[in-house]
């Protein structure tokens, strides 16, 4: 054989491992499409729920007799607030560690499955109740209100089913770190180590509510429960849940956008540093939703404030990592000026633009959201849907949009399909369509909610009171921008079937962006899980302990083991 065939076999063989490292295998593309597809059905019905409800609040359309407001409120708030992103979260991360760090054994693959119908199989059992008025209780289920016991165990199940999920994804990062030692891990698998690490922990606070309290409530076994406690072991799981969101939509914008602008990632330190801050920021912050109740000493309340007020920082750090990959990128292509470079990125591709408008979106929602966190300024908006049209600019849109624009492009590659230019325009479309619907919907929910407009309701007159008149007029806002996106919606689902079954055959790249040549290498710490984990109970437990011994010491429910329920 010659040199110069030698030198050919070689490439070629180089080329086909290229391939088959940067494919995500198929077995587990089909665990990341069960996963994905779910998450899109949620996505319709849940849409559809939430057109009922600014109909109805319009004061232009009434639901049927067999219908309850609330019953429609409660599907919303389920099947987009926790079923969609934890489904997609799933099997985006699912896709992600496969594409990263290498395709998932049998072993780790049967775990992922074993996950994915147990929440299906929860899911379903939560659905049923709710379908049925079982468990009309909104996504918080707070007490007193009450729902059938097999909807408390569903959700149960849906997180029992996550955490497997989790653990197939952990335990294929720590075969690469077995089979890479002293190398920097993949940027992306570390970020769903990350992500899924902060879950589990927050997820068990909602996993003592439903198994320690409500459970046993809903069947009779106890007579109450502490509602304060409840309230407490929810929202310690609540404020995190943003977090699991968020996240995801962070490793696009670090890991995947660059990629498609056909830039660097800024740098591998600063994204570790900044989830390793979300990890141990997002938990203790849960008081911050209880500012209103009685029963927590203000003090406590307070130092939540103080903690919530930190994440703005790993916040502050994406952005400007972000925003720098950006202008680097432009200048390269030739901006010039101040803003030049603004013009050279690629607003054509749905890859790009989708997650932008997601990203600007987010800017006044986190503003909205320091509002929220503030001790004396969330007595104005407390309970109103200005809180509602917060999180519509985050998670309707941050975190909604960003996963919506990265399906456009993972399905068909993980399906053997392409994202064609007819489509890639409707998406373009698609998000437009749901700037203009949220800006409109999103906006004036927050002046109806500075003018005092409850969330959690349907539209009431308050006895015709001249206030509510004023508020008519912002429902009406809130119907036709929620009509914009229900539009959306529809495209967005004939978007997905079609690149699902009926786009050609091909090859859709999953972007993966590489560090810059001329980026700090990253420290041993940043990717050390024990520290970082320590130091995440540790606030946990300095945050909520006494919190909690006092609302048990203080408990009315008598006895002292009465008083743990």
């Amino acid at each position: 054989m010659t040199t110069a065939t030698k030198e050919t076999t070689q490439s070629t063989i180089t080329t086909s491992v290229k391939e088959k490292i940067e494919k995500v295998d198929r077995r587990d593309a089909k665990l990341a499409l069960a996963h994905i597809y779910v998450a899109f059905i949620a996505l319709f019905l849940g849409g559809i729920a939430g057109l009922l409800q600014v109909l109805v609040r319009s004061g232009s359309f009434d639901l049927p007799s067999f219908i309850n407001y609330y019953q429609v409120l409660t599907v919303h708030g389920v099947l987009l607030g926790l079923v969609l992103t934890t489904f997609f979260i799933m099997g985006f991360q699912a896709a992600g560690v496969s594409r990263s760090c290498g395709t998932f054994t049998d072993k780790q693959r049967a775990i992922g499955w074993a996950g994915f119908w147990v929440s299906t199989v929860g899911l379903v059992a939560a659905a049923a109740m709710i379908l049925t008025n079982e468990a009309s209780v909104l996504y918080t289920f707070y007490a007193p209100l009450q729902a059938h016991w097999i909807y408390y165990l569903g959700l149960a199940l849906v997180i029992v089913g996550s955490w497997l999920s989790s653990l197939a994804q952990v335990m294929r990062f720590n075969q690469w770190r077995k089979e890479h030692k002293g190398q920097t891990t993949p940027l992306l698998g570390f970020m769903v180590v990350v992500n899924n690490f902060l879950w589990f922990v927050a997820t068990l606070g909602v996993a003592v509510e439903v198994l320690v309290q409500l459970i046993p409530w809903s069947l009779g076994l106890v007579e109450r429960v502490d509602v304060l406690l409840s309230r407490t072991l929810f929202w310690y799981f609540g404020h995190a849940l943003v977090y699991f969101w968020l996240l995801p939509a962070y490793m696009i914008w670090y890991v995947v956008i660059p990629k498609v602008i056909g830039g660097k990632i800024f740098s591998d330190a600063l994204a570790k540093l900044s989830f390793m801050l979300f990890l141990i920021l997002s938990v203790p912050v849960g008081l911050h939703h209880q500012f209103t109740e009685p029963g927590i000493d203000p003090l406590w309340k307070f130092i939540q404030t103080i903690l919530t007020m930190f994440v703005v920082v790993p916040s502050l750090m994406t952005a400007f990592s972000l925003f720098a990959t950006f202008e680097l990128r432009g200048r390269e292509l030739g901006g010039k000026g101040i803003f030049g470079w603004f013009k050279k990125l690629p607003w054509n591709d749905s890859r790009f633009l989708l997650p932008f408008i997601a990203m600007v979106a987010f800017i006044p929602g986190g503003a909205t959201g320091i509002v929220n966190a503030s001790y004396q300024l969330n007595e104005l908006v407390h309970n109103t849907i200005w809180v509602t049209g917060h999180f519509h600019l985050t998670v309707a849109t941050g975190v909604a949009l960003t996963y919506i624009g990265a399906a456009f492009w993972l399905i068909p590659h993980l399906n053997g399909r392409k994202l064609t230019k007819r489509a890639n325009s409707m998406a373009n479309c698609v998000g437009i369509l749901w700037a203009i619907g949220m800006a409109i919907m999103s906006g004036a929910m927050h002046v109806a909610g500075l003018l005092g407009a409850p969330r959690r309701s349907a539209y009431s007159t308050y006895g015709g009171s001249e206030q509510a008149t004023e508020w008519i007029s912002y429902q009406v806002a809130q119907a036709i921008g929620g009509s914009i996106l229900f539009i959306a919606i529809l495209i967005i689902t004939a978007l997905i079937i079609y690149v699902s079954f009926f786009a050609p055959k091909g090859e859709e790249e999953f972007p993966i962006g590489e560090v810059a040549a001329g980026s700090a290498p990253t420290p041993a710490i940043l990717e050390n899980f024990k520290v970082w984990g320590v130091i995440m109970i540790a606030v946990i437990i300095f945050a909520y302990t006494i919190p909690i011994f006092d609302i048990i010491n203080n408990s009315p429910l008598g006895s002292v083991g009465y008083k743990l329920w």
